[in-house]
């Protein structure tokens, strides 16, 4: 069911430019637009980049950003109506930390230099559990080298998800594009994991009792 476009939505964003960087640039529809930037491009600093792909309304990131103000998050989601509610919150929380792109994932690397970032969260993807679909899954062949590229030699990605087929299938296409796979966890909540943060989308899966499935990769250039 397509999502009902919220009242003022343009200008909630435009009242947002401050942590707003725009839409990611797909060359193939746009003309120009792509400049890849670093951390400190984007923040005027040199302090390390953290990047969350699919933020939704945005409070993990933004208890992240209030947590670890020593470190530089970029948020990535590319449903308008949600995401304005994730930097809505960021403005009011006031978070000189936290920046956001909107758009799609595949195109990273039109914006982002390579060996930018220290870390990816990929907080609850959505599974695409139909075979067709598979390319569009965040651990695919189409989004994994885009990782591989704007990653730092040893960064890292996190992966939580409530399921295990899409799980099982991240396994094996991070070792597929040389991730190597330092922590596995089929249960979250009983694991000896510290620190955390539980996601909109994780409150639901446990008040129904569901498991949360965790990983840790290293990428490896």
């Amino acid at each position: 069911m397509r999502m009902r476009k919220k009242r003022h939505l343009a200008e909630r964003l435009e009242a947002c430019s401050d942590v707003n960087l725009g839409w990611i640039p797909d060359p193939a529809h746009e003309d120009g637009g792509v400049c890849r930037r670093s951390s400190a491009d984007i923040f005027g600093n040199e302090k390390p980049l953290h990047l969350e792909i699919g933020c939704g309304k945005g409070k993990f990131i933004n208890t992240l950003a209030g947590l670890h103000p020593d470190i530089n998050y970029i948020a990535v989601e590319q449903t308008p109506n949600v995401i304005v509610s994730a930097m809505e919150q960021t403005i009011s929380e006031g978070h000189d930390n936290l920046r956001y792109f909107m758009g799609n994932a595949g195109y990273l690397r039109n914006v982002l230099a390579d060996n930018s970032t220290e870390l990816i969260y990929l907080n609850f993807s959505c599974p695409y559990p139909k075979a067709r679909y598979t390319k569009h899954r965040l651990t695919s062949e189409r989004f994994l080298p885009i990782y591989r590229e704007i990653l730092i030699n040893d960064g890292r990605i996190l992966q939580k998800t409530d399921n295990e087929e899409f799980f099982d299938y991240s396994l094996g296409t991070l070792k597929e594009f040389g991730f190597d796979i330092t922590y596995v966890t089929r249960d979250l909540h009983n694991s000896d994991v510290k620190g955390n943060i539980i996601t909109e989308y994780e409150q639901r899966f446990l008040s129904q009792g569901l498991p949360i499935f965790y990983l840790e990769a290293v990428n490896k250039k």
